[in-house]
């Protein structure tokens, strides 16, 4: 099992578990911040207080000692004052006794010269009793503590006061007050040890509540998954329920709703499709089949001329509705003009008017366009889209049908108008779907399927311009828009 499985197999398959951890992993890089953060900042405060107690201790020290009076052994803060030319110490109190000061003093004895006012915290090293193990007072390891220091000078003496501390007229006398190391490490540890269970219990809350509102979170999304794999081919109009919240999964539900729509309009669009050409087609073989049929039972009484014209006709009918069911399969697809050519419409449609055949009625078709007017894309579905707009126009006019050709801003604008009965506003998109004749019967007789407007529109899309019908007061007029190519291209 490579790395990559191992994970995998390891990390939650759930967004909610993968959520909740997301959010404790974030909560947790937040707390530890913010705990290392507040261990400094409370044991700076503690080392503070524990100096601001061993400074006032020290000053009522100062204060006695320069009376005379012998500071008493019961100290919340451990002391002790030595002085020049004495072995034993003068005073002490707290802790200090358990170093038995009597035989030997703890702190180093004060210099004969130079006078310390109040000193800052310092580090002095003393002798270690292996028998001092109290946490309740304070440690000294590796001998050594921090202490605040000041020193009496003879000058601040009396010799009343001198004699009642023991010590000679000439005597310096240091004082010195323990920072007790115990005050801010206890709290700290205390404090530690309190935001350490806080950061747990928040952790556990922060995943369970993330955990939870992301299940509720997710319950209509998993109502909506459920609706949608119940939707199939043969009842694809369920929709989702769309929840009245306006969040996130409201457009969600919405936008499912949307594609549902679309995959039904699709696929009755396509039903109906299938069910259009399978007319289409059965007409013509039905035709087709009942003349032959028809000819063999009387063949002396058949006449093999006209059945074989019939036959023909009604196989050119199904190969033409055969090449345009091709087309559109193709056009389907949505592929892009594959090395786009650049053609000019202008020159095209001219050719198109000069060679359409009018053997059925006198018409009259001109193109009024001379300026040229150059597009991208394929000759040969330009002159498809033409000649389908032209059999629609010379299908339906009475006299007369105008190709027009312009250039507009960055359009090439083509215009195709007749002056038939035109078409009515209600079916101005109508007639550019698949199998619509407005005139069924006589559409069908003059062979039309019906797919001409429907393959003109979809190859006008494919080379990015539209297709549409222009209101007109008198006849018919279709538009097609496609982007013009660049002045380089033209030149």
């Amino acid at each position: 099992m490579n790395a990559a499985e191992r994970r995998r197999r390891w990390w939650p398959r759930s967004v909610r578990a993968m959520a909740a951890l997301a959010a404790a992993s974030t909560a947790a890089v937040l707390l530890a911040g913010v705990g290392w953060w507040v261990h400094h900042d409370v044991y700076r405060q503690a080392t503070q207080t524990a100096e601001e107690h061993a400074r006032t201790q020290l000053s009522s020290l100062y204060e006695q000692l320069t009376r005379g009076v012998v500071p008493d052994t019961i100290s919340t803060v451990p002391y002790e004052v030595v002085a020049t030319g004495r072995r034993t110490a003068v005073a002490y109190g707290g802790s200090m006794v358990d170093f038995a000061p009597d035989t030997h003093h703890v702190m180093p004895a004060p210099p004969t010269t130079g006078i310390a006012a109040l000193v800052p915290p310092t580090t002095v090293r003393i002798p270690v009793n292996r028998h001092y193990n109290s946490r309740d007072d304070f440690s000294v390891p590796g001998g050594t503590v921090r202490v605040m220091a000041a020193d009496v000078s003879p000058d601040d003496l009396s010799s009343e006061a001198a004699a009642a501390l023991g010590v000679s007229d000439n005597a310096k006398l240091r004082i010195y007050v323990v920072v007790l190391p115990y005050t801010a490490e206890s709290i700290t540890e205390i404090t530690d040890r309190l935001l350490l269970q806080a950061g747990i219990a928040s952790l556990v809350l922060i995943a369970g509540v993330t955990y939870f509102a992301v299940r509720i979170a997710l319950r209509p999304v998993e109502a909506i998954r459920v609706l949608t794999a119940s939707v199939t081919a043969n009842d694809p109009r369920e929709r989702v329920t769309v929840p009245a919240t306006g969040h996130e999964i409201t457009a969600l539900a919405t936008t499912i709703n949307t594609t549902l729509q679309r995959l039904d309009n699709a696929a009755a669009q396509q039903r109906r499709f299938v069910a259009d050409a399978a007319h289409e087609l059965r007409s013509p073989l039905t035709t087709l089949l009942a003349s032959l049929e028809v000819a063999l039972a009387y063949p002396e009484r058949t006449q093999w001329p006209a059945v074989a014209t019939t036959a023909a006709r009604q196989t050119r009918r199904l190969q033409s509705l055969t090449e345009d069911l091709l087309l559109l399969a193709r056009l389907d697809t949505r592929t892009r003009v594959a090395d786009p050519e650049t053609v000019d419409l202008t020159a095209l449609a001219s050719r198109l008017t000069e060679h359409y055949p009018l053997v059925e009625r006198a018409l009259t078709l001109t193109c009024d366009s001379t300026a040229p007017a150059y597009v991208h894309g394929t000759p040969g579905e330009f002159e498809r889209l033409l000649r389908n707009l032209l059999d629609n126009a010379a299908r339906h006019a009475e006299h007369r049908v105008q190709i027009t050709v312009r250039n507009q801003d960055t359009w090439v604008v083509l215009t195709v108008h007749d002056d038939g009965p035109g078409v009515p506003a209600e079916d101005a998109e109508r007639v550019f779907e698949r199998f619509v004749r407005l005139d069924d019967a006589r559409s069908r007789d003059q062979g039309g399927t019906g797919l001409g407007l429907a393959i003109a529109r979809d190859l006008a899309h494919r080379h990015g311009g539209s297709l549409t019908l222009a209101s007109r007061t008198l006849g018919a007029c279709f538009q097609l828009r496609l982007p013009r190519a660049p002045e380089s291209a033209e030149e």
